[in-house]
């Protein structure tokens, strides 16, 4: 039986540290999905979903065990519809450790199969975030570094 894991997330933008994580969780798993949610609590994305989309694609382009799936429903629901029995979440600190658990916990309620990996982010990725990056570049910052892909 393949193991299928789900990276969720809203990847608004999606980082080097989303792109070391993926890449770890391939050494676990035999097909990662990359699932970018719509988040009810951010209600308006930065980067346009359908450009975000295009842009991870082509990192992996040469790898046909990540894929990229933009959802509109629960984590858990669409883990059963796709096969996949595990979710990978990357953890810079405690703070996120904190979060995420409770998103855990509430997955396995809802899907008793659902299995949640937490990867503690490597160092060199540690002080990047989504909400970071998107600030240095709304100012006209430059984010290229922090970038696994060109804007």
């Amino acid at each position: 039986m393949k193991k299928i894991a789900i990276f969720p997330g809203s990847f608004d933008p999606y980082t080097k540290g989303h792109h070391d994580i993926v890449m770890r969780s391939l050494d676990i798993f035999d097909e990662v999905i990359i699932g970018i949610g719509y988040n009810s609590t951010k209600k308006n994305r930065y980067f346009d979903i359908d450009q975000m989309v295009q842009k991870i694609e082509s990192v992996y382009a040469e790898d046909k065990r990540v894929s990229v799936l933009v959802y509109n429903e629960l984590t858990s629901t669409i883990s059963k519809k796709k096969g996949a029995n595990f979710l990978v979440r990357g953890l810079r600190n405690t703070t996120d450790f904190e979060y995420e658990n409770t998103i855990s916990q509430m997955n396995r309620y809802l899907n008793e199969e659902l299995e949640t990996v937490f990867l503690i982010t490597s160092p060199q990725f540690a002080a990047i975030s989504s909400t970071i990056i998107r600030e240095v570049h709304r100012y006209g910052g430059d984010v290229s570094e922090f970038l696994p892909y060109e804007l």
